[in-house]
Parts: structure tokens; sequence; C-alpha cells
């Protein structure tokens, strides 16, 4: 299952400082380019307030949420496609992630250096996206001239893929990523072998900084074409302070509130990000509650329960025989396990149940 979330970006924009704030990990975060040449990774807690009410209701020993894992990747500059900056190693650290969190600098400080001498997120997430599309480019026109000879060689099982390499070069050609193609679910499948940067999933971080000149109260304009860009090409955002984040993360619960509203940041965007990244990954979460422990488990939109069972063992998948089912709200609204069996709540359900967000579940085997 794929579960990390690449962190990316222009030089300069907080993407280390970033980082910092996720995971409590101590990385290099400096004022010039390149401060980060080998990708850090951190492991990285789902908050979820479902796992803490249900370890409570059920007096759990033990709670474990769902976690997933992001990626520090130094700072991609115009021309990285074609080896600039450090290049070809950024985008090979792309390539190996599922989907990818695009930080845009999103504040007018000019003691913090900017690589273009320019505050203009726009241009930003289009240098960085046109350097995606040119890498795509390349693998695609490499492997468009192989399918090619396929297909006029009589393999049948060509022309799928050929279609979809068609399509897909046709949007990169025009500026456009990859996964703006329409394509078949079949097509989809013949070309996922390519790890295409943009057909991953994305998601634009909007870098704010306390006391800084934010776009958003500046109404220049550059925040208004900002919001229009997202909006007309469907993407999603969260808005974060990367850098008020990070001096939070060491901070205990009653003194964030404090530093909060000192700093007139009341929102906590790195929850926000974790969750997005989360659902951006097409994850979701069924949970598990006793005595022992409280379990957040993590498998993909669209499940059933034997691959649901998968999640706690291998075994649970191949000898499957039921599940009894409860949403968390209905199993607390009820009191327990026993009430909510009197009143008809927890439902048994076999091998096509597709699993929701939030059902807790157990599972009978043979």
């Amino acid at each position: 299952m794929e579960i990390s979330v690449g962190i990316v970006g222009l030089p300069n924009v907080g993407k280390s400082t970033l980082f910092n704030a996720l995971t409590k990990k101590s990385v290099l975060a400096a004022n010039y380019p390149f401060a980060t040449i080998d990708p850090s990774v951190g492991v990285v807690s789902v908050p979820d307030a479902r796992v803490d009410t249900l370890a409570e209701f059920s007096q759990s020993k033990e709670k474990i949420p769902a976690v997933i894992e992001f990626v520090d990747i130094a700072g991609l500059v115009k021309g990285a496609s074609e080896g600039e900056g450090l290049g070809n190693k950024f985008l090979s650290h792309i390539r190996e992630v599922s989907a990818i969190a695009q930080v845009v600098r999103v504040f007018d400080n000019p003691s913090i250096l900017h690589v273009d001498d320019r505050i203009d997120p726009v241009a930003d997430i289009e240098t960085i996206n046109l350097e995606l599309v040119l890498s795509d480019m390349e693998t695609v026109e490499r492997r468009h001239g192989t399918v090619e000879r396929d297909l006029k060689r009589g393999m049948k099982e060509a022309a799928v893929e050929f279609a979809a390499v068609e399509k897909v070069l046709e949007v990169l050609m025009k500026g456009q990523l990859a996964q703006t193609a329409q394509l078949s679910p079949e097509e989809k499948f013949s070309i996922k072998g390519l790890s295409l940067l943009t057909m991953k999933p994305m998601l634009y971080v909007l870098n704010r900084e306390s006391g800084g000149h934010n776009l958003d109260e500046i109404s220049d304009g550059r925040w208004e074409k900002l919001m229009g860009y997202i909006e007309k090409n469907g993407m999603s955002y969260v808005v974060v302070d990367a850098n008020v984040e990070s001096e939070l993360r060491e901070l205990l619960p009653e003194d964030k509130e404090t530093f909060r509203r000192e700093y007139g940041v009341f929102d906590d965007g790195i929850n926000d990000l974790i969750r997005a990244g989360y659902k951006l990954l097409g994850l979701l979460s069924f949970f598990t509650t006793g005595a022992d422990e409280t379990r957040a488990w993590t498998i993909e939109v669209g499940s059933t329960a034997p691959h649901a069972g998968a999640a706690i063992h291998t075994d649970f998948k191949d000898k499957f025989i039921r599940a009894e089912v409860i949403g968390w709200s209905e199993l607390l609204e009820a009191g327990s396990y026993g009430k909510a069996r009197e009143l008809g709540k927890v439902r048994t359900e076999g091998k096509e149940y597709v699993v929701k967000d939030g059902d807790v579940m157990e599972f009978l085997h043979s």
C-alpha cells in the first residue's frame, strides 16, 4: 500500500521547516538553495480524535493511530529536467513517492531569498510543474517508440498501452499534467509502471509567515490569481505557517495555545496537511478496540472486508469467514458492545462488504 507523500517546491519556500514541524525530526533548514541534499523521511501519526474517544470508551491500555510517511525532497529549480541544480537526482526522489505536497510560498519577506527574486506563487507552481512535465515527456517519448514497434509486430496487448501513451503525450506537449489525460481504467493500469511524476496525486501547501506580508492580506491580486489557478485546475490546498508550527513542535499542549494566540495562528495547519495527505493517497481508517488496545488500521478506499482483515494479519484475507461491523459513533451511542448487539446495531458482513471510514470491526476466520 502506498503511504508516502513527497514534499517538493522551489528552494527557500519552507519545505524543510515544514518537514521539521511534521515529524519533530531535526533536518537541515537553511536560508540558501540546496541546503537539503538527500531526502529525509519521517513517519507521521494521522490526527484522529476517534482513536482517543474509542480508547477511552474501551479503557484501552494502548492506542495506536494510523500513520503516513513524508519525504523531504531538496528544492527543484528551473531546468532540473535538464540537470540544473541537482536535477535528475531530485526528480528520481519524487518518482519514488506516492503523492506530492507542493510547498508554495505566499509571504513577501525580503529578508528570505527567493530563487527568482520575486514572489509569484502561480509562477512558482508553473515552474515546478513544467519540470515534472518535461521529465515525464522524456519518459513517455521513449516508451512511445517501444510500444509503437510492438504494435507493428502485431502484439495485440500493446494496443491499450499505445492508446494511453498517445493521450498522455498529447497533454504533456501542451504543458499539462499527465493526470489530465482522459484515460480508461485499463489505459491507466497499462502505464502505471512508468511512474509518471504528473500522474501522482498532488496537493498545494500554501506557506504563510506570521508577522510577514502574506499575500492574502496584501490583496494586490496575487492571492486572487493563485486561488483562481487552483480552482481552475481542480486542485486541493491547505494553508500552513511552517515556521510557527516548527517552533510549536516541542511545546506542551497548554503552552501551544498561548503561543498561537501571541502569533495569531489559530488553525493547526500541520494537522490539516496530514489529514489532507492521507485523503490524497486514497486511504481510510477502520478501528479495532478493546481493553488491550485501540488501533486505527489503514486501507485503501474501496477495500472489502477480507482486505481489511489482511491489514491485521495476512491469514485474515484467505481464511476470512465474516466480520462484525458497527460505526464508531453508533458504538459510542450504544454505550457497550452488548447494548449495541441488543439494539441490532452490530452487523454481520461477508466477503463483498466494502469497508467504510470509521467502521469498528471484529473478524472471524478459520
